[in-house]
């Protein structure tokens, strides 16, 4: 019907794209427009067309060096929060009881909290006083507290586990190939359960992998609230150098080609998501 009557769908989607343009397209023009722009300090730039905050990007050593920092660090966050996401998004899956909606909801229960605030528990629990060095020196097991704090350990800590619920909803949302009953099948014909999963399950759900890491990756990148305050102003990555740039050095054109550039950076990871999609589709 939508296709016989093609005014009909442009009506319905009117109102969506409207609001898009209005939120992310002409914000993000302005942003594009911005980052060619010439900088004169103290908060002030002249409208010019100039690639000079791109090729000061590009070149400088340090800035490179952060970028290096920032998909190294949302590289190993998207791992470890990958293994300890799949067995609860693979139980919530897979369990058929009256508690599911329970589990669900205590699995993405941290997103009713602010990230500040879990940001501020972990520095309370990884503190040279926190729960974690003061158990350790109990049991004797170490004579100094370890540094988990100011440092990039406490930012893979607490990143991994802001983003886990995340991880969760994209696992869940993409275990739909998944089928209980050819795990069953393999097994009554003689397959061991770590087999099945190999060889069954894990093929299946490469898919919902895939987005979980895509997501967990972008949400990684582009944050700045957590590394900002568990890296102790000692964590330098694009999202915080942005910020700086922007409202402590007030340079907008070069922190608008910083944010462009981050965006590139999603959109080779979309590519690449978007080349595994198809090849799971085609196996």
């Amino acid at each position: 019907m939508l296709r016989r009557q093609p005014w009909l769908l442009a009506i319905l989607l009117a109102p969506a794209i409207a609001s898009y343009t209005l939120v992310f397209v002409l914000p993000l023009l302005w942003l594009l427009r911005m980052s060619f722009n010439e900088a004169l300090g103290a908060g002030s730039f002249r409208p010019a067309f100039t690639f000079e905050n791109y090729l000061r990007f590009l070149t400088d050593p340090y800035y490179l060096q952060i970028t290096v920092n920032s998909v190294t660090l949302s590289l190993w966050v998207t791992v470890f929060t990958l293994i300890l996401t799949y067995p609860i998004a693979l139980f919530l899956f897979r369990v058929d009881s009256s508690w599911k909606n329970l589990f669900l909801v205590v699995t993405i229960s941290p997103l009713l909290v602010s990230a500040v605030v879990r940001t501020y528990g972990w520095i309370v629990i990884l503190g040279d006083r926190g729960l974690v060095n003061s158990a350790l020196l109990e049991l004797g097991l170490i004579n100094i507290p370890l540094r988990l704090v100011n440092n990039e350990v406490g930012v893979l800590i607490g990143l991994t586990q802001i983003l886990m619920p995340y991880m969760a909803l994209a696992l869940i949302a993409g275990f739909g190939r998944l089928d209980p009953d050819l795990e069953k099948a393999a097994m009554s014909l003689g397959a061991r359960p770590w087999v099945a999963f190999l060889r069954v399950t894990l093929p299946l759900s490469l898919p919902g992998v895939a987005l979980g890491c895509l997501l967990t990756f972008a949400l990684c990148i582009s944050s700045f609230v957590t590394p900002k305050l568990l890296g102790g102003g000692r964590v330098f990555l694009v999202a915080t150098e942005i910020y700086d740039q922007a409202l402590q050095l007030l340079n907008w054109p070069f922190a608008a080609s910083m944010s462009i550039l981050l965006l590139m950076v999603f959109g080779l990871a979309l590519v690449l998501y978007s080349r595994l999609i198809r090849r799971f589709d085609w196996e």
